[in-house]
């Protein structure tokens, strides 16, 4: 094991005593990291009882067993393995509700959170001044001059738009960084998705105000090893996510994701279908169903990569779900086609005929593929 991995004897006080806040790191690929930012922890807490709960993704660096060498050294250090899950929103949920403290903090692995700030976000709490504490990069006092102008502007927007269609008004609300009340976080708990990055939005979403809030500045570093895990997808699950909260979590963020790959299905499959009419003269029931096939597949892989990417499916598993993706979507698929050609007979606009064709399965194709394709392991 890494010489790193060296924290020290535990002294009795430390096996003994409460933690009077748990602090949940999700991790992926950070096992250069956990050990510093352990220490820094330690340092940051000094004689103050705590405890960090490290949420691996079952990280192909083996973060996992960094942090387990480390919990063998002090009892305060806590690893939680997922195997079959990913996305660092569901990992902060099921830290937080597997902490043993009264108070919470979310903090990244990679170094750029200030954990000095801590201790200042733990007396807030204990004073009853708040009851969700924010570590801000736009307060004064604040910086995120790490940020290239990229990724600067994605989250100005990103702030914007929360602020205006969520009616969010703290200043950080993609912030990483926060602490909060446990008792208040298992009231939440039940409400907030399990999928994408912005668990913080999330929370002050779901609170609908009901939370006191304190922001403080700190000021957002840069990563010293390891590679960001934020992508392109990401911009998709914030959409998501800002729609499941619009109509007040009656549509869950996966159905929105499942509905907008079903969007892109939708133009596949009309754009298969016009091929398949006016360039190589299929009759019309025939080139319906090759549209179906066609978008089924485009469906598939999307999902996979999106929706479903906390379960995504490999190897021999990705063609078995395949399979079965088309075994479960087939009841919709006979009446994409009966109701495609029905309408086709009564009205020949081919591009009507094939959207009534195509839409008509999207629920019946989410709630199996989650219950047979996309199933929890």
């Amino acid at each position: 094991m890494d010489e790193a991995v060296k924290p020290g004897p535990e002294t009795p006080s430390q096996a003994m005593a409460l933690p009077e806040i748990s602090v949940v790191v999700p991790t992926f690929n950070e096992r250069d990291n956990v050990t510093t930012l352990y220490q820094r922890l330690a340092a940051a807490f000094g004689a103050t009882p705590w405890e960090v709960i490290f949420v691996d993704d079952n990280s192909p660096d083996h973060t996992w067993q960094v942090v387990r060498e480390l919990s063998r050294r002090d009892s305060r250090v806590r690893c939680i393995r997922r195997i079959g899950r990913r996305g660092l929103s569901g990992a902060c949920i099921e830290g937080i509700l597997a902490s043993s403290a009264p108070y919470a903090a979310v903090i990244d692995a990679d170094l750029q959170h200030d954990e000095t700030q801590l201790p200042k976000m733990l007396a807030l709490l204990k004073s009853g001044e708040a009851e969700l504490v924010i570590g801000s990069r736009y307060v004064e006092g604040g910086s995120a001059e790490s940020f290239d102008s990229q990724r600067a502007g994605i989250s100005a927007f990103a702030t914007e738009i929360a602020r205006r269609v969520l009616g969010v008004k703290v200043s950080d609300p993609m912030s990483g960084f926060f602490a909060i009340r446990r008792d208040r976080f298992e009231k939440l708990a039940p409400d907030l998705s399990t999928q994408g990055f912005k668990i913080l939005l999330d929370i002050i979403a779901t609170a609908r105000g009901e939370l006191r809030t304190r922001e403080i500045p700190f000021t957002f570093g840069t990563r010293l090893h390891g590679e960001s895990k934020l992508d392109s997808m990401v911009a998709l699950d914030f959409l998501g996510l800002v729609l499941a909260k619009l109509t007040g979590d009656v549509i869950s963020l996966r159905f929105i994701l499942f509905g907008l790959v079903g969007t892109s299905g939708l133009v596949v499959h009309l754009a298969t279908l016009f091929v398949a009419l006016r360039i190589f003269r299929v009759p019309f029931a025939e080139a319906q169903l090759m549209g179906a096939l066609v978008a089924m597949t485009s469906n598939f892989i999307l999902n996979n990569f999106l929706t479903y990417r906390d379960q995504r499916l490999k190897g021999f598993a990705l063609v078995r779900g395949l399979l079965l993706f088309y075994v479960v979507c087939s009841v919709g698929l006979f009446a994409n086609v009966g109701v495609a050609f029905s309408v086709y007979d009564q009205q020949p606009i081919w591009w009507l005929a094939g959207a009534a064709g195509a839409l008509m399965g999207v629920v019946w194709n989410y709630a199996m593929s989650g219950l047979f394709v996309w199933r929890k392991r």
